[in-house]
């Protein structure tokens, strides 16, 4: 198992007041620490602008990564490019292609991204919803580059995932896997959505609890995961499903993530080696994401 963050991805400035802050990652980062005192940490490089390239147009790199502004500025009424906000989306997407690649080349079976900002909003030609590049789309398209015949990745975001799905839905090679509130931003993600066939959506009414989300995942959802057997799996891993978290209205807990977490271990030992590789998106409320991020990585674990 392996752990991957930059201190970068703690500099991205949001202002005051917004709920994607860097308190959100510096107490992933403690609770980690201090649940796993022996589990390695490395050190995100830069993802590169080939990398980027794959799944973004050129206009959102040289918006990211040449702007280069004095003081924040919103792209959205949600998401900011801050003075240091090109480096540290540079670090975040590298942690999660550092962790396919230490996936791939056998260094370990199992990587868990603490980065910000998340990623799975940000289409092939826009940033939004906090987003900045697709973190985990990045590391699939190098995944697919790097010849992994089928991959698959399994989001638990309280909100849909959309970009993820827009960059893949016309790629048989990546199966996309959610479930998420609806109605809730960004209002995608419906059942009938379904790509080339390779979309899978279990959206969630607001009030749904543990019940409703395991039932979704045990029925409709792990079944594909199975049927289309990755050689590598990704989880975009957002805690915002929390019945504390303030911007969504879902009534999840820890034992609803390690749940799911030890049933998708479960797919990737059947088809995939074991090989997993989950990175941080959403999660607003401190208190549930340090709980739920230990519990997520002690589920990758056992």
């Amino acid at each position: 198992m392996l752990l991957l963050t930059h201190p970068a991805c703690l500099e991205h400035d949001t202002g005051d007041f917004h709920p994607e802050r860097p308190e959100r990652l510096r107490v992933v980062v403690e609770a980690l620490r201090g649940a796993f005192p022996d589990l390695p940490w490395r050190e995100a490089s830069r993802a590169s602008r080939g990398q980027l390239l794959r799944v973004h147009d050129e206009a959102l790199l040289r918006l990211v990564l040449e702007t280069r502004p004095a003081q924040a500025v919103r792209l959205d009424p949600d998401t900011v490019l801050s003075p240091a906000s090109a480096e540290a989306a540079l670090r975040a997407a590298g942690a999660v292609l550092d962790a396919t690649d230490a996936v791939l080349h056998g260094q370990t079976r199992r990587a868990f991204c603490a980065v910000r900002p998340p990623g799975h909003h940000a289409t092939r030609e826009a940033a939004m919803g906090f987003c900045l590049f697709n973190n985990v789309a990045v590391a699939a398209a190098h995944a697919l580059a790097q010849g992994v015949e089928r991959v698959a990745i399994a989001d638990f975001d309280v909100h849909h995932g959309n970009g993820t799905q827009a960059i893949f839905a016309d790629e048989p090679r990546v199966l996309f896997l959610s479930t998420h509130q609806l109605p809730l931003y960004p209002d995608t993600g419906t059942s009938a959505e379904r790509g080339v066939g390779n979309v899978f959506n279990a959206p969630l009414a607001p009030g749904s609890g543990g019940d409703a989300f395991r039932a979704a995942w045990r029925e409709r959802l792990l079944p594909e995961l199975d049927a289309f057997a990755p050689r590598l799996l990704f989880v975009s891993a957002g805690f915002d499903a929390d019945r504390r978290d303030p911007l969504a209205h879902l009534e999840l807990g820890p034992d609803d993530y390690a749940w799911l977490t030890a049933e998708l271990v479960a797919r990737a030992e059947r088809h995939a080696a074991g090989r997993v590789v989950s990175t941080l998106e959403g999660g607003y409320d401190l208190d549930a994401l340090r709980e739920d991020s230990v519990a997520h990585v002690r589920a990758l674990l056992d």
